[in-house]
């Protein structure tokens, strides 16, 4: 059996490279499984969903290995896998899903209701999302696997285009479904809220639908400056307190047609004196302000049921201080939850390989090795205007 190692959290603020088992066909709960594969793991990246376990704001247990967004070659496969064969290359979609049950059937695999025993949808690596191992890994087990992974058709071709092809099983379904439920269309006006990896996503995806103009906001000055370097407008919000004024000042008026929160729950606010607080509602709140009426808003940003490390009581139980009345009266369409990858990913993959959405370079893909991944967690957490993807095996940097 060949060894394994992966990115293993330990406390807030720490995570490690540690020995962990390789992976077998069973469930978290031991059960024995036919229907998946066992992938050595090409590529592999650092989200910012996995920052807000890393940093405590979650009830994540020491000892998970981390990591959803996997893309990997098929080294075995169990019995019942009729249409993979070794040696496919294949992206992972994050979302675990049975393929079976009601929700899936209807296309919703992020509330798969066969794959965790605790609520509706699954997740490698991550917390209340079922127990399925992560995949910040050399190799890892994915179940249901005719169901859930995305074939490369030539694999040759994939390797080429790998630093763009890591983005489908995450941050660029992610930030196309933001895109798609505020219903971002030809000739739209469009807010993001974040200027990071799935932010520029969510950027790029307006893009490609037909959007005019593309407003991304943030606080952070090196994220804006690659916003701008890759073609949207950014939005500085430490320039002024109100956002529709910095709407108005790109668009003439203070509103536009869709908006995108790809913050959450961890957003944050400058007060008058320049400190910086959280503000949990602060984004949602402002995009209620800024969307015209009977306009759309979309919610990949994450919020969580339970959040130890809120400043407030209402806060730690998901709680936040909405101005619903307002979305209300402007007869907004609001969209939250995780992303259905399975949805996007095959239209987006073909984007890529026809050269239509170089997402690799809109996120500012940087390429680490298996052994950096606690310091790219570290540059990332600082606000590194990169997305960082980790090449276990040193297979990116020969693909270059």
């Amino acid at each position: 059996m060949s060894p394994n190692r992966g990115v293993v959290y330990i406390k807030p603020g720490k995570v490690e490279l540690q020995k962990i088992d390789f992976p077998v066909f069973r469930n978290p709960a031991g059960k024995e499984i036919h229907h998946g594969v066992i992938l050595k793991v090409v590529s592999t990246n650092i989200c910012g969903s996995d920052q807000h376990m890393v940093r405590g704001r979650t009830t994540a247990p020491a000892g998970m290995v981390l990591g959803h967004e996997i893309t990997g070659e098929v080294i075995e496969k169990g019995r019942d896998v009729e249409y993979l064969e070794i040696g496919d290359l294949v992206s992972v979609p994050f979302n675990v899903a049975c393929g079976r049950c009601r929700t899936c059937r209807e296309g919703h695999t992020d509330v798969c209701l066969h794959v965790n025993s605790k609520r509706a949808g699954g997740a490698y690596g991550y917390v209340d999302l079922g127990g399925w191992v992560g995949g910040q890994a050399e190799y890892v087990m994915v179940p249901y696997a005719d169901f859930n992974l995305l074939k490369f058709p030539d694999k040759a071709q994939a390797m080429e285009k790998i630093r763009d092809l890591t983005c489908l099983s995450d941050i660029l379904p992610t930030g196309f479904h933001g895109a798609v439920t505020a219903k971002v269309g030809v000739g739209s006006t469009v807010y993001i809220a974040g200027a990071g990896p799935v932010g520029l996503a969510a950027a790029a995806a307006a893009r490609i639908l037909g959007a005019a103009a593309v407003l991304i906001g943030d606080m952070n000055k090196e994220r804006l400056a690659h916003a701008k370097n890759v073609g949207f407008e950014p939005i500085d919000l430490t320039t002024h307190d109100r956002l529709g004024d910095l709407v108005a000042e790109v668009l003439g008026k203070p509103e536009v047609d869709c908006a995108i929160d790809c913050v959450g729950f961890e957003a944050k606010s400058e007060t008058a004196d320049g400190k910086v607080v959280e503000a949990p509602a602060i984004v949602l709140n402002g995009l209620m302000e800024i969307t015209r009426p009977a306009g759309a808003i979309g919610i990949p940003g994450l919020y969580v049921t339970d959040d130890p490390g809120a400043k407030d009581a209402a806060a730690k139980r998901g709680s936040l201080s909405l101005r619903l009345g307002l979305g209300w009266a402007k007869s907004h369409s609001l969209h939250t939850g995780q992303t259905p990858v399975l949805k996007y990913n095959r239209q987006l993959m073909q984007a890529i390989l026809w050269d239509r959405l170089p997402i690799a370079k809109i996120v500012n893909v940087k390429v680490i090795t298996l052994d950096q991944a606690p310091e790219g967690y570290k540059n990332f957490d600082a606000g590194a205007a990169s997305k960082f993807v980790i090449d276990p095996h040193g297979q990116l940097s020969k693909a270059a």
